[in-house]
């Protein structure tokens, strides 16, 4: 609802009808019909100079509230509280649940005090250097997030960053604009008084704007470890990053832009191309292993360490209830099991090392690459 209402009312601004009758006395800023429901609807912004205040005005404040908070909700009790989402992963940084959550909370924090700095001291006086602090920032704490905490739990704080901004721009400049609006109009002052907070309102809403593609991205993140475990996951998430504002970019502009389209159209493919070469990077360091072995990889080798390693989880009746039984319906108790998802024990154990979650059940480097080698020889039960 958030989302929708801001992208409903930056629609609105942009598609107001200027207003027309010179011997008007009562000038609106601009007026729209919209046909929804089975019915019109006439909408009409002003200020109300000289005017009363209607008994009843609707605000839009607290889809922000209950959005942040229910996400906090999730990311307190998901990964600091328990051990349900894997936060440190010993394979990226050697830390303790308390210090990469410690890491997670200070991100956030961070994050959000760098960009008010930004807004209320730099910005006033030189805003491009403000726009620069913050994105060198942004990069920063984006980048060191990779490399501290779990792919996955790195693209979801950096996902909270940004929404904790987003919501403090709502808690903390909108709504005490409009509040400060609304007394000007109360007290008859008129609105030209609150002017001046009326306009970085303003400014922040459109910031806010611009982050809700990149949130939603890196909220939905999480299912595609191909993505968040790559060895070069730090650029994937700033390029994800840029093309959600991108695009975002492009639909501000359709109004006053003929050839949004096309530049719609080139900042996906662009954004597409650049994912799929990072994709297929072959990145040895950190995303696969690769076996030294000559001795073909047997079947039964491969079910042992799939029984140490894997079956501890993902099994109709498994000993780890971490994440409930067999995570996402996948099951090893059989050999068929194990044979129909032979190529995604690959990706997720040998490539991507997503699995097990922070290697929890502590998989080894040869164990892995033994699993690649039989996935590579066709992966058969029966040796020929």
């Amino acid at each position: 609802m958030w989302i929708g209402n801001s992208l409903l009312f930056n629609w609105l601004d942009r598609s107001l009808q200027p207003p027309g009758g010179a011997g008007q006395t009562k000038r609106p800023l601009g007026t729209i019909w919209l046909l929804h429901s089975g019915g019109f609807y006439y909408v009409e912004k002003t200020l109300l100079e000289g005017e009363p205040l209607p008994k009843r005005v609707h605000w839009f404040k607290w889809q922000a509230y209950t959005t942040w908070l229910s996400g906090m909700a999730l990311l307190i009790v998901v990964y600091y509280l328990s051990d349900r989402a894997v936060l440190a992963d010993p394979g990226v940084a050697n830390l303790t649940h308390v210090q990469a959550s410690l890491v997670g909370i200070g991100a956030i924090l961070g994050g959000w005090a760098l960009y008010e700095a930004t807004q209320r001291v730099v910005a006033p006086r030189a805003p491009n250097i403000a726009v620069v602090i913050w994105l060198t920032g942004l990069v920063a704490i984006a980048i060191a997030l990779t490399q501290l905490l779990s792919g996955r739990a790195a693209f979801l704080h950096v996902g909270a960053m940004l929404g904790t901004i987003m919501a403090g721009n709502v808690a903390m400049t909108i709504v005490p604009s409009q509040r400060e609006l609304e007394k000007s109009v109360i007290e008859g002052r008129g609105a030209v008084s609150s002017a001046a907070l009326s306009a970085r309102a303003k400014r922040v809403s459109i910031t806010n704007n611009y982050f809700t593609f990149p949130v939603i991205v890196l909220m939905v993140s999480n299912h595609f470890p191909s993505v968040y475990g790559h060895g070069l996951n730090w650029l994937m998430l700033l390029v994800l990053c840029v093309a959600g504002a991108a695009v975002r970019h492009v639909l501000n502009l359709r109004w006053t832009y003929p050839g949004w389209k096309t530049a719609l159209a080139g900042v996906i493919a662009a954004s597409v191309l650049a994912l799929y070469v990072l994709l297929h990077i072959h990145f040895i360091p950190t995303s696969e292993i690769v076996s030294t072995s000559t001795a073909p990889a047997t079947f039964a080798e491969a079910r042992h360490v799939i029984d140490r390693r894997c079956a501890a989880c993902h099994s109709a009746h498994p000993s780890d209830l971490t994440y409930g039984i067999a995570p996402a319906g996948i099951m090893f108790d059989t050999p068929e099991q194990i044979i129909a998802r032979a190529e995604r024990i690959r990706e997720r154990a040998v490539v991507t090392r997503t699995m097990p979650p922070g290697n929890k059940t502590k998989i080894t480097d040869e164990e892995r690459a033994l699993l690649g080698q039989w996935v590579e020889q066709g992966a058969q039960i029966r040796e020929k």
